[in-house]
């Protein structure tokens, strides 16, 4: 039987190679992934094609899960070598992309980014807890002791302290990790802190009480209040700025690019910014990806070039240009180890272990 499985692995890593073979064809390194990675990667992209003199890579806003669909797709010259992510590759992505022969990945951590829910400056400001986001936004919300379509249509109606205001919400749609960190960090904690939720909590087991929550306080609503506005965080910088009386949510590389037009929505107090996504204190923040597909890595040109500048100190580091550009940097341990990992094509090992 050792035998067998030891010939079956041969085959099966052949047969990579030889995919990954084709891939000699293409003389442009191609990415897909998570809109709100697309400018940091685009910029390195710019620069790696203005150091090297090569064509710059092809960069695709997919969507992260859209990303990895493309990227757990296969090994060889019609796959993408690398995808960015809002969020860590799932368990079923994993396996995805083992069923398709994609089983030596690259993780990297490239830093942090806080989820902004923004207004045009010439909007009206809001200061919110995550119990007021989640009940602005829900599907469903706690009333008189049961779970009911979301009836609230302004702000005001959320909490007697907000305004008048009619709740208008432009944000990602499901296949983005943003919208997945978003219901993760505000729609999950947001329900949490209302009544109804932790009373269910004292009633639940652990286990239970988490399944729970993921059934009652995932979806967002449908009626109108909450708007999807596709993968382009682009698009809803414009909405914004023509109707002052709208919000959006999308990650902080799209505010910080955008300050001239757009404010934040302050969450408990506190506005996100570089200090106070990297300390923890703004409720809503998240780290952010590349996956590297590593067959490709010696036959794709430039791939191994590419990673390298992605991690090097002048892109990433402290006063590097992906900083400038509203990414918040890893402290300078973590960071060191994640620029080793990326440049010896270290293999993923979050399911792996």
């Amino acid at each position: 039987m050792k035998l067998k499985a030891m010939m079956l692995s041969t085959v099966v890593g052949l047969a990579a190679v030889v995919a990954a073979g084709q891939a000699d064809a293409r003389d442009r390194i191609q990415i897909v992934g998570s809109s709100t990675v697309f400018p940091y990667t685009q910029a390195v992209a710019e620069e790696y094609g203005n150091i090297t003199g090569k064509a710059a890579p092809v960069v695709e806003s997919t969507g992260t899960g859209g990303g990895m669909k493309i990227f757990c797709s296969g090994v060889g010259e019609k796959t993408a070598d690398v995808t960015g992510a809002s969020r860590a590759m799932k368990p079923s992505e994993w396996e995805l992309c083992n069923k398709n022969g994609v089983t030596d990945i690259t993780e990297v951590l490239i830093g942090y980014d806080g989820l902004s829910i923004a207004v045009s400056r010439k909007g009206t400001k809001l200061d919110l807890t995550k119990g007021q986001i989640f009940l602005a936004l829900a599907a469903e919300v706690p009333v008189n002791g049961k779970l009911v379509a979301n009836p609230y249509k302004s702000w005001k109606e959320v909490d007697a302290s907000l305004p008048d205001l009619k709740i208008q919400v432009f944000g990602p749609p499901p296949t983005s990790g943003t919208r997945d960190a978003f219901v993760e960090l505000a729609m999950h904690k947001g329900c949490k802190e209302l009544d109804f939720f932790k009373t269910r909590k004292g009633e639940l087991d652990k286990k239970a009480f988490k399944k729970f929550v993921k059934a009652n306080c995932s979806r967002m609503r449908q009626d109108g209040p909450f708007i999807e506005a596709g993968e382009n965080d682009n698009l809803i910088v414009q909405r914004l700025d023509a109707d002052p009386s709208a919000f959006g949510i999308f990650g902080y590389s799209f505010l910080f690019e955008n300050q001239d037009k757009l404010a934040a929505v302050m969450i408990r107090g506190v506005e996100p910014s570089m200090e106070t996504i990297a300390d923890g204190s703004y409720g809503i923040s998240r780290p952010l990806f590349l996956y590297i597909k590593n067959a490709h890595r010696g036959v794709i040109a430039g791939l191994n070039e590419f990673v390298t500048e992605y991690v090097s100190e002048e892109a990433m580091g402290p006063d590097g240009y992906l900083s400038e550009r509203g990414l918040v940097v890893l402290p300078d341990e973590t960071r060191a180890q994640v620029q080793d990992a990326a440049t010896d094509s270290s293999g993923m090992t979050r399911y792996t272990n």
